[in-house]
């Protein structure tokens, strides 16, 4: 796994890394067939639990030291400049194959 943005955050990253990666492993095991469409969304609600569950501290843990270090390092300013620049608002539609012209 690669390391994080500052080398205070890697022990967090690899932590919630396996924690997710663990995690969604199940989460794309396919439903049993021939479930309803609520037990589809009980199930999902299940997933989504287990999520919070086992690696939800871990996520806001690292999200915080991260958002430590992008302050620490100055990168704040930037990230603002960059959104005013290039506002994200709304989803780009998935690229269609096609390669650059």
């Amino acid at each position: 796994m690669a390391h994080s943005l500052s080398p205070e955050c890697t022990p967090l990253k690899i932590a919630y890394d396996s924690c997710f990666n663990a995690w969604f492993e199940g989460y794309l095991q396919p439903a049993p067939r021939g479930i309803s469409s609520q037990e589809r969304l009980k199930r999902m609600e299940l997933k989504r639990k287990e999520y919070d569950e086992r690696c939800g501290k871990l996520w806001e843990d690292y999200r915080a030291c991260l958002q430590k270090a992008v302050k620490d390092s100055g990168l704040t300013d930037m990230l603002k400049e960059a959104r005013l620049e290039n506002p994200l608002t709304s989803i780009p539609p998935p690229d269609s194959g096609k390669s650059p012209a």
